[in-house]
């Protein structure tokens, strides 16, 4: 089993970034069509990416500010990576008037590393453009 690390550096505070990671509202913004979050300890995590890829896990850890951890995988039939068998952590660390935040995806099949990494790094360049107050545009999907 592999893992990807992405990083962005976004020109705001762990405060006003944080709650893009756990609000169902925000989480839109920059990530899924539809958004379920319960963002809490056994809490269920339930994003549609691209209009048609259901992303299901549940969330493991939630310190408000520094970091969420939630399983990760897909709902689809014969996928290799099903629903909760992969581990997603991000962290925001601060870096003066910035923050950097680190998604950690672990658990992943050695041949779906590029997919993941590539989809990772264009989610979290969405984020830092919200976080900061601008519009990503709309999510693409493919069709």
């Amino acid at each position: 089993m592999a893992e990807v690390v992405c990083e962005v550096v976004v020109g705001a505070s762990p405060g006003t970034i944080f709650p893009f990671l756990t609000d169902p509202a925000l989480h839109q913004l920059w990530m899924g069509t539809e958004v379920e979050l319960d963002a809490r300890p056994g809490g269920a995590y339930r994003v549609v990416a691209r209009g048609s890829n259901h992303a299901l896990g549940t969330f493991r850890e939630v310190v408000p500010n520094e970091k969420v951890v939630f399983s990760f995988g897909w709902d689809e039939p014969d996928h290799p990576i099903p629903p909760g068998s992969t581990e997603v952590e991000i962290t925001l660390v601060p870096e003066g008037e910035k923050t950097r935040v680190r998604l950690t995806h672990r658990g992943l099949p050695d041949d779906a590393v590029s997919d993941h990494a590539n989809g990772w790094g264009f989610y979290l360049n969405r984020l830092g453009t919200v976080a900061t107050g601008g519009d990503p545009g709309p999510e693409i999907t493919e069709g």
